[in-house]
């Protein structure tokens, strides 16, 4: 069963303050050799811990962490390196005889590695140019013009996939419909996909009662130490962050800055449920989740599976 396991890595997934970290803990613990690939787009900055959850430095010593404290908070950080990255450790893992449990909150970084997505790259000239003009409507007329498929693949209020389509079909020459058929195709893959799916409301009390934690773990601290220090544009609008930042910059009080940060992140929540529930090769189980609970669903689903090796 270890070998079926290893070859059909797990990938946990769910919404903020979902406990996907904790149970992926809990799982390794039952199984010998596993360790934990970190899908998060912020736990990659270093000096971003209490706010992001980041896994303490007892856990990442129990068991092996990967993808997390990769880059200085002024960095941006694609998610091209992201998926190279991943795919390199899961290799390793598996060279040594380990096994990967992935862990994943940010959809995007969750399907580049699950699908081997072909990521285009990034052309800020392009896209200044594109931020600058305020009509949406107006870009996606232009974006139907140069690339009609991936138009009609976006809803023409998205702003920032009008964009990105945009700047990417401008920029490299190519039609953006070109990279893929885009993320609604959901073809066969060898992860083993599992979703902790929580009642809305008791969602939100915990992502309430978290930030309570952090707060009293020291987030405020983390923070103003942060604001001395250049930040890049994505670190900077991290949940949390964005709102706390404003707060030590004397901007607004810190019950307004807490209060923000909670309908924000329960926003994100929602959102992120969205996008998940669109994947049906997720198996969900109704939270909260015992690890042997995962580990059966990964145990039923891995031996269901033809046997292949995710490719590096």
């Amino acid at each position: 069963m270890a070998t079926a396991l290893g070859e059909q890595p797990l990938v946990i997934v769910g919404p903020t303050a979902s406990g996907k970290s904790e149970v992926a803990m809990g799982v390794a613990r039952l199984i010998g050799g596993a360790e934990i690939v970190t899908l998060d787009s912020m736990q990659v900055y270093r000096g971003m811990d209490i706010g992001t959850a980041t896994p303490t430095a007892a856990e990442q010593t129990e068991v092996p962490h990967h993808l997390i404290d990769l880059v200085d908070p002024s960095e941006e950080f694609a998610v091209a390196e992201l998926q190279e990255r991943a795919a390199a450790v899961i290799d390793e893992i598996r060279g040594r005889g380990g096994v990967p449990v992935l862990v994943g909150g940010t959809g995007l970084y969750v399907r580049a590695v699950v699908d081997e997505l072909r990521i285009p790259g990034r052309y800020p000239g392009v896209r200044a140019e594109l931020e600058a003009k305020p009509d949406t409507a107006a870009l996606h007329k232009r974006l139907v013009e140069l690339d009609p498929v991936a138009a009609c693949r976006i809803e023409p209020s998205n702003r920032r996939r009008v964009v990105r389509a945009l700047e990417v079909t401008m920029g490299s020459g190519q039609p953006f419909s070109s990279y893929g058929p885009g993320l609604g195709h959901y073809p066969s893959t060898p992860f083993v996909q599992v979703g902790l799916r929580w009642d809305r409301e008791r969602l939100d009390d915990r992502i309430t009662a978290r930030y309570r934690s952090q707060m009293a773990d020291g987030f405020l601290d983390e923070v103003a130490a942060l604001s001395v220090r250049p930040m890049s544009r994505t670190a900077s609008q991290a949940l949390g962050y964005k709102e706390l930042l404003r707060h030590v910059q004397g901007e607004t009080t810190l019950d307004e800055a807490l209060n923000l940060a909670v309908v924000r992140t329960r926003r994100f929540a929602r959102r992120q449920e969205r996008w998940f529930r669109r994947d049906p090769r997720i198996h969900w189980l109704d939270a909260p989740v015992a690890p042997a609970d995962v580990l059966s669903a990964w145990t039923r689903a891995a031996v269901a599976l033809p046997t292949q090796r995710p490719s590096g």
